[in-house]
Protein backbone atom coordinates (compact mmCIF):
# COMPACT_ATOMS: atom_id res chain seq x y z
CA UNK A 1 0.00 0.00 0.00
CA UNK A 2 1.01 3.62 -0.60
CA UNK A 3 -0.42 7.05 1.50
CA UNK A 4 1.08 10.32 1.31
CA UNK A 5 0.40 13.57 4.14
CA UNK A 6 1.34 16.93 3.37
CA UNK A 7 3.37 16.42 0.75
CA UNK A 8 4.82 20.04 -0.63
CA UNK A 9 7.74 20.80 -3.24
CA UNK A 10 9.75 23.64 -4.28
CA UNK A 11 11.84 23.26 -7.99
CA UNK A 12 15.24 25.19 -7.66
CA UNK A 13 14.76 28.58 -9.05
CA UNK A 14 10.91 29.07 -8.73
CA UNK A 15 8.78 31.03 -5.98
CA UNK A 16 6.05 28.77 -6.31
CA UNK A 17 5.50 25.82 -4.17
CA UNK A 18 3.40 22.47 -5.21
CA UNK A 19 1.06 21.53 -2.46
CA UNK A 20 -0.34 17.91 -2.64
CA UNK A 21 -3.73 16.42 -1.69
CA UNK A 22 -3.30 13.45 0.63
CA UNK A 23 -3.96 9.93 -1.19
CA UNK A 24 -3.85 6.59 -0.07
CA UNK A 25 -4.10 3.39 -2.28
CA UNK A 26 -4.27 -0.30 -0.20
CA UNK A 27 -3.64 -3.39 -1.76
CA UNK A 28 -5.77 -4.68 -4.83
CA UNK A 29 -7.12 -0.96 -4.64
CA UNK A 30 -6.63 1.70 -7.57
CA UNK A 31 -6.24 5.30 -8.06
CA UNK A 32 -6.15 7.79 -10.58
CA UNK A 33 -3.96 10.67 -10.91
CA UNK A 34 -5.29 13.32 -13.46
CA UNK A 35 -3.93 16.64 -14.80
CA UNK A 36 -3.00 18.65 -17.59
CA UNK A 37 0.49 19.58 -18.35
CA UNK A 38 1.91 21.83 -15.58
CA UNK A 39 -0.33 20.66 -13.19
CA UNK A 40 2.60 18.81 -10.90
CA UNK A 41 1.28 15.21 -12.16
CA UNK A 42 4.65 14.23 -13.08
CA UNK A 43 6.32 16.40 -9.40
CA UNK A 44 3.83 13.60 -7.46
CA UNK A 45 4.68 10.53 -9.45
CA UNK A 46 8.80 11.11 -8.75
CA UNK A 47 7.93 12.11 -5.53
CA UNK A 48 5.49 9.05 -4.49
CA UNK A 49 8.64 6.74 -6.15
CA UNK A 50 11.44 8.58 -4.48
CA UNK A 51 12.90 10.16 -7.57
CA UNK A 52 12.54 13.64 -5.43
CA UNK A 53 12.42 14.38 -2.10
CA UNK A 54 9.74 16.06 -0.89
CA UNK A 55 10.46 19.72 0.32
CA UNK A 56 7.97 18.77 3.85
CA UNK A 57 5.37 16.14 4.54
CA UNK A 58 5.51 11.97 3.76
CA UNK A 59 5.20 9.02 1.52
CA UNK A 60 4.76 5.89 3.19
CA UNK A 61 4.90 2.70 1.00
CA UNK A 62 4.18 -0.94 3.20
CA UNK A 63 4.95 1.04 6.32
CA UNK A 64 8.24 2.70 5.14
CA UNK A 65 8.40 6.30 5.33
CA UNK A 66 10.79 6.84 2.06
CA UNK A 67 12.11 10.69 2.75
CA UNK A 68 14.01 9.45 5.65
CA UNK A 69 15.73 6.48 3.63
CA UNK A 70 19.38 6.98 1.84
CA UNK A 71 19.69 7.03 -1.64
CA UNK A 72 20.94 3.30 -1.40
CA UNK A 73 17.69 2.15 0.52
CA UNK A 74 15.64 4.18 -1.77
CA UNK A 75 17.02 1.92 -4.61
CA UNK A 76 16.73 -1.02 -2.71
CA UNK A 77 12.92 -0.10 -2.05
CA UNK A 78 12.15 0.73 -5.97
CA UNK A 79 13.96 -2.72 -6.89
CA UNK A 80 11.57 -4.65 -4.28
CA UNK A 81 8.00 -2.55 -3.85
CA UNK A 82 7.55 -0.61 -6.92
CA UNK A 83 7.17 -1.13 -10.33
CA UNK A 84 6.78 1.44 -13.34
CA UNK A 85 4.89 1.04 -16.90
CA UNK A 86 6.70 4.20 -18.45
CA UNK A 87 5.16 6.02 -21.31
CA UNK A 88 8.32 5.42 -23.15
CA UNK A 89 9.20 1.53 -23.11
CA UNK A 90 12.79 2.08 -22.47
CA UNK A 91 14.07 -1.42 -22.95
CA UNK A 92 17.69 -1.59 -23.76
CA UNK A 93 17.49 -2.99 -27.48
CA UNK A 94 20.13 -4.93 -28.03
CA UNK A 95 18.96 -7.43 -24.97
CA UNK A 96 15.84 -9.98 -25.61
CA UNK A 97 12.53 -9.76 -23.90
CA UNK A 98 14.10 -12.33 -21.59
CA UNK A 99 17.32 -10.35 -20.95
CA UNK A 100 15.18 -7.01 -19.95
CA UNK A 101 12.85 -8.75 -17.69
CA UNK A 102 15.81 -10.20 -15.70
CA UNK A 103 17.73 -6.49 -15.34
CA UNK A 104 15.69 -5.15 -12.53
CA UNK A 105 16.36 -8.31 -10.40
CA UNK A 106 19.82 -8.38 -11.19
CA UNK A 107 20.25 -4.67 -10.00
CA UNK A 108 18.05 -4.78 -6.90
CA UNK A 109 19.00 -6.56 -3.13
CA UNK A 110 16.97 -9.79 -1.97
CA UNK A 111 15.50 -10.14 -5.81
CA UNK A 112 14.07 -13.46 -6.70
CA UNK A 113 16.29 -16.57 -7.42
CA UNK A 114 17.12 -17.55 -10.57
CA UNK A 115 14.59 -20.26 -10.85
CA UNK A 116 12.07 -17.98 -9.52
CA UNK A 117 12.68 -15.94 -11.94
CA UNK A 118 12.30 -18.01 -14.59
CA UNK A 119 9.03 -19.22 -13.98
CA UNK A 120 8.00 -15.80 -12.84
CA UNK A 121 8.98 -14.48 -16.24
CA UNK A 122 7.50 -17.12 -18.47
CA UNK A 123 4.46 -16.90 -16.40
CA UNK A 124 3.63 -13.12 -16.91
CA UNK A 125 4.92 -13.58 -20.60
CA UNK A 126 2.37 -16.22 -21.11
CA UNK A 127 -0.67 -14.90 -19.81
CA UNK A 128 0.34 -11.02 -21.46
CA UNK A 129 0.33 -13.27 -25.04
CA UNK A 130 3.85 -12.34 -25.45
CA UNK A 131 5.30 -15.81 -24.21
CA UNK A 132 6.44 -16.47 -27.80
CA UNK A 133 8.60 -13.17 -27.94
CA UNK A 134 10.76 -14.22 -25.21
CA UNK A 135 13.45 -14.86 -26.92
CA UNK A 136 13.29 -11.57 -29.82
CA UNK A 137 15.22 -8.04 -29.19
CA UNK A 138 12.66 -5.92 -27.97
CA UNK A 139 13.76 -3.35 -31.12
CA UNK A 140 11.78 -6.38 -33.14
CA UNK A 141 8.34 -5.90 -30.94
CA UNK A 142 5.16 -3.82 -32.14
CA UNK A 143 4.52 -1.28 -29.69
CA UNK A 144 1.55 -3.05 -28.40
CA UNK A 145 3.95 -6.33 -27.91
CA UNK A 146 5.91 -3.82 -25.71
CA UNK A 147 3.62 -2.55 -24.05
CA UNK A 148 2.60 -5.78 -22.64
CA UNK A 149 5.97 -6.66 -21.92
CA UNK A 150 6.44 -3.35 -20.04
CA UNK A 151 3.60 -4.83 -17.70
CA UNK A 152 5.15 -7.61 -17.48
CA UNK A 153 8.63 -5.75 -16.19
CA UNK A 154 6.99 -3.45 -14.14
CA UNK A 155 5.67 -6.56 -12.67
CA UNK A 156 8.03 -9.29 -12.38
CA UNK A 157 9.17 -8.56 -9.13
CA UNK A 158 5.68 -8.88 -7.67
CA UNK A 159 5.88 -5.03 -6.19
CA UNK A 160 3.34 -3.99 -3.92
CA UNK A 161 2.53 -0.77 -6.03
CA UNK A 162 2.67 -0.30 -9.69
CA UNK A 163 2.59 3.26 -11.07
CA UNK A 164 1.49 3.33 -15.04
CA UNK A 165 2.93 7.08 -16.78
CA UNK A 166 0.60 8.34 -19.07
CA UNK A 167 -0.31 4.33 -20.43
CA UNK A 168 -2.62 5.76 -22.80
CA UNK A 169 -1.94 8.91 -24.30
CA UNK A 170 -0.96 7.88 -27.68
CA UNK A 171 -3.55 4.92 -28.00
CA UNK A 172 -7.18 4.85 -29.68
CA UNK A 173 -10.00 3.79 -27.73
CA UNK A 174 -9.74 0.04 -28.16
CA UNK A 175 -6.07 0.20 -27.64
CA UNK A 176 -6.98 1.77 -24.51
CA UNK A 177 -9.11 -0.37 -22.99
CA UNK A 178 -7.31 -3.03 -24.02
CA UNK A 179 -4.26 -2.27 -21.86
CA UNK A 180 -5.67 -0.60 -18.58
CA UNK A 181 -8.20 -3.66 -18.65
CA UNK A 182 -4.55 -5.64 -18.68
CA UNK A 183 -3.13 -3.96 -16.22
CA UNK A 184 -6.31 -3.51 -14.10
CA UNK A 185 -6.54 -7.44 -14.32
CA UNK A 186 -2.53 -8.28 -13.52
CA UNK A 187 -2.15 -5.94 -10.87
CA UNK A 188 -5.42 -7.23 -9.16
CA UNK A 189 -3.76 -10.76 -9.57
CA UNK A 190 -0.82 -9.67 -7.72
CA UNK A 191 -2.74 -7.70 -4.67
CA UNK A 192 -1.02 -4.55 -5.71
CA UNK A 193 -2.25 -0.88 -5.73
CA UNK A 194 -2.27 0.51 -8.82
CA UNK A 195 -1.83 4.25 -9.15
CA UNK A 196 -2.37 5.72 -13.14
CA UNK A 197 -0.97 9.22 -13.50
CA UNK A 198 -2.31 10.90 -16.97
CA UNK A 199 -4.14 13.84 -18.61
CA UNK A 200 -6.05 11.86 -20.53
CA UNK A 201 -9.97 12.23 -19.29
CA UNK A 202 -11.53 8.96 -21.07
CA UNK A 203 -10.07 7.72 -17.69
CA UNK A 204 -11.81 9.91 -15.88
CA UNK A 205 -15.44 7.71 -15.17
CA UNK A 206 -13.55 4.82 -15.00
CA UNK A 207 -12.62 4.77 -11.11
CA UNK A 208 -14.03 6.36 -8.55
CA UNK A 209 -10.82 6.87 -6.74
CA UNK A 210 -9.75 9.88 -8.91
CA UNK A 211 -7.51 12.67 -7.64
CA UNK A 212 -7.32 15.50 -9.80
CA UNK A 213 -4.54 18.11 -10.03
CA UNK A 214 -5.83 20.55 -12.90
CA UNK A 215 -5.94 23.38 -10.40
CA UNK A 216 -3.27 22.62 -7.83
CA UNK A 217 -2.67 24.27 -4.81
CA UNK A 218 0.08 26.96 -4.45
Amino acid sequence: MIATSDLTYTYDGSKSKLSFPNLSCKPGEQLLILGDSGSGKTTLLHLLCGLLRADSGEVIVNENPIRSLSDRELDNLRGQELGIVFQQSHFVQSLTVLENLALPNLLSSGGLTSEELESRTHELLGRLNVGHKAHSLTKSLSVGEQQRVSIARALIHKPSVVFADEPTSALDDNSTEAVISLLEEETKRAGASLIVVTHDSRLKSRYSDRIDLNTPAI
